[in-house]
């Protein structure tokens, strides 16, 4: 029998089965216990395979990738702190480490810039939502198809010969010469082309997010304030602004992490090559190319270890918002 269909059997058959299976044990099993108990037992009950997948699969992990950060290169004897103090003294990853910074910002900067920008001017015309829509269309395909795109946007051919990437063939006709995008040595340039392409990918997302805050703003609040004589940049300074702040506050959070997360595109585009390099591709790099899961381990935990801070903002300003409520 084809394994295929017998894993599609697994799958619309196998796993409804299970679900089914378990509620009726875990009622049955609650008959066992006081009727007064089973209110607080119940919903460990029901939390008790997400809590077992989360453990297996993150919980676990975690720990035996921080057990691994302290041992050398092959595992078998432990090093202490060695690993996270190649990172922070060698050249390449501190190199890594900067390009991230200027991901954080530069990508934070401008996929919550524009997301808003676009959420204000898009929200008071008729074709709202056919612009939102070719927008948000980047975001539907993976990181790997965009990348490829990108790749052919900014191909490279010496000059003279025919130029197959987009925008050196539509700066030809200008007499502009063909700009080797990808592979200028010039303030971190390559990255920010890097960064510009997650833009365009992550730049719908924020407008969703917002436009939908947007929307619950009472309308008569703001014609209110034009009634007085409000300018819209007024308004929008004064009124939409602070009222969209804890969900610009959101989305930012969202960027932050995807920012320092950063790899297919470079993986794709560059490798980190042309001083591109970013402290995922690194690790990758380090694990798999290098054969030093120490190391590649350590710069793992040095990269959860940037993102708590930033979640755990996010989860005090959401606990904040909740008290309010």
């Amino acid at each position: 029998m084809d394994p295929r269909l017998i894993t599609a059997v697994i799958v619309v058959v196998g796993v409804p089965a299970v679900l089914v299976g378990y509620i009726v044990a875990t009622e049955q099993l609650l008959r066992i216990f006081p009727e007064r108990v089973q209110p607080r037992i119940r919903p460990w009950l029901w939390l008790a395979p997400a809590l077992a997948f989360l453990f297996v699969y993150l919980i676990y992990p975690t720990i035996g990738t921080a057990v691994r950060s302290l041992q050398d290169q092959l595992g078998t004897r432990f090093v202490g702190l060695a690993n996270y103090a190649w990172f922070f003294s060698d050249n390449s990853t501190l190199h890594a480490l900067k390009n991230n910074v200027i991901w954080v910002v530069l990508l934070t900067a401008l996929t919550v810039g524009l997301g808003l920008v676009i959420a204000v001017l898009v929200d008071r015309v008729r074709y709202e939502p056919v612009a939102k829509s070719v927008i948000f269309l980047p975001l539907a395909i993976s990181a790997t198809a965009a990348s490829v795109i990108w790749l052919f946007m900014f191909a490279y051919q010496p000059p003279g010969a025919p130029q197959t990437g987009t925008l050196n063939a539509a700066l030809a006709p200008l007499g502009v010469g063909p700009v080797p995008w990808l592979i200028i040595s010039n303030f971190s340039f390559n990255t920010i082309l890097l960064v510009v392409v997650m833009a365009w990918m992550w730049t719908g997302f924020c407008m969703v997010i917002i436009s939908a805050a947007l929307k619950g703003i009472n309308p008569e609040l703001l014609e209110a304030a034009r009634v007085d004589g409000a300018t819209e940049w007024q308004v929008f300074r004064n009124i939409l602004l602070p009222l969209l702040t804890p969900t610009l506050a959101v989305v930012s959070t969202t960027m932050i992490i995807t920012a320092l997360k950063a790899f297919d595109i470079v993986y794709v585009m560059t490798n980190g090559n042309f001083d591109t390099q970013v402290i995922a591709n690194a690790m990758y790099q380090e694990m798999f190319n290098f054969d030093d899961f120490g190391r590649g381990s350590a710069m793992a935990i040095v990269l959860m270890l940037a993102i708590i801070p930033v979640m755990a903002v996010n989860i005090r300003r959401f606990q904040a918002q909740e008290a309010i409520r």
